[in-house]
């Protein structure tokens, strides 16, 4: 095992002896790597490298995680549920009692226990839509009632579209990469379209729209799955669980779980909105999340489909015309490219969006 990794794995609270440590997965976001102890049975964890340039508040995002792992282990607790330790997820404090450490080179690490038979999906059909839509309608009830103050945001205005546009307007009125000239015409189209997409805010501030615990990474392969029975075990990557919309939560697993193609697919045609796996992903949703939504909140989840795309149709293009500064690139057009997939989407769920709105009637 590498020295680097031996003294950050012995800041924590860990069993056993400590004998190899694996890169675990390919996040976009954070570095993960699995840590194994000696011994057959002994425990394994998750060892993660935070990105404290994107969660700034370190100290926040973690209480944010201890609280919410505590509340839904007292309400599986509560319903009877065995086998707790596979349903939520177990941070592994540091000897020094915080929940993270900073070494050397000012970097956060932070350790969870590792799921034992666990797995999960890229891939989504109209089956395991249903599935993952019970798993978040859960995950977002069980939250309704945490006490105490609100939950930090990790990232502030993640998915406040009044900030994402004033974010793209200036990078039009920058102009910083030299390229607007030759994709004015989304800008238009954007701008079109600016108006209702901001929709959400102002029945916010109206009173209308409530703030619930959100998820804001909606994926299905956020969700773990028993490796042989397919059983859901619990939701994971909770770095951006904060206050927002639950059509926010909702638009974004229709705009990543839904799309027929690739979210930056060079081939148009390939993409379209798949009414099947909406369908089922909003009965299962509904199933355990009904129960504390209100009649604007149901009514606006197929908005949230069509907002979430339109945002993300936003980011990418506000990066290609910064110049690429967030998003990693495989080639200088990549984020145009993406910006025209999203767009195809979008157009797909506004083709399409009388037929989904029917579904939550």
């Amino acid at each position: 095992m590498e020295e680097k990794f031996k003294n950050i794995v012995n800041q924590f609270s860990t069993n056993g002896t400590i004998t190899k440590v694996l890169a675990l997965g390919a996040g976009h976001i954070n570095d993960s790597y699995k840590v194994y102890a000696e011994g057959e049975n002994q425990p394994k964890y998750v060892l993660q490298r935070i990105n404290h340039h994107i969660f700034k508040d370190v100290e926040g995002l973690q209480q944010n995680i201890l609280r919410v792992t505590n509340h839904i282990r007292q309400k599986l607790i509560s319903r009877g549920v065995q086998d707790i330790e596979r349903k939520v997820l177990a941070l592994i404090p540091a000897k020094d009692g915080k929940l993270f450490f900073c070494d050397a080179d000012g970097n956060y690490w932070r350790m969870y226990h590792f799921i034992q038979g666990s797995k999960s999906y890229d891939a989504i059909d109209a089956k395991f839509a249903y599935i993952a839509g019970r798993a978040f309608g859960d995950f977002q009830a069980m939250l309704a009632d945490i006490p105490g103050d609100p939950l930090v945001e990790t990232i502030p205005n993640f998915h406040n579209m009044e900030t994402r546009l004033d974010s793209f307007r200036q990078s039009v009125k920058d102009n910083a990469a030299k390229r607007l000239e030759k994709v004015q015409w989304m800008v238009d189209e954007l701008e079109e379209r600016a108006d209702e997409m901001c929709k959400a805010e102002r029945l916010h501030r109206e009173g209308k729209l409530p703030k619930r615990i959100n998820h804001c990474d909606t994926k299905v392969n956020n969700v773990l799955f028993d490796e042989k029975t397919d059983e859901v075990l619990c939701v994971v990557d909770l770095d951006t669980v904060m206050p927002g919309y639950v059509l926010s939560d909702f638009g974004d697993f229709v705009r990543t779980g839904a799309n027929t193609g690739s979210e930056d697919d060079e081939n148009l045609d390939n993409i379209s909105v798949n009414l099947d796996v909406v369908k089922a992903y909003l009965k299962g949703y509904l199933e355990n999340a009904k129960s504390f939504l209100t009649p604007i909140e149901i009514d606006n989840l197929i908005f949230g489909a069509k907002l979430l795309t339109y945002m993300q149709t936003v980011r990418f293009f506000t990066d290609y015309l910064n110049g690429d500064t967030y998003y990693k690139i495989k080639h200088p057009e990549h984020n145009w490219q993406r910006t025209l997939a999203q767009f195809k989407l979008l157009q797909s769920i506004e083709e399409k969006y009388d037929t989904l709105k029917t579904f939550t009637r």
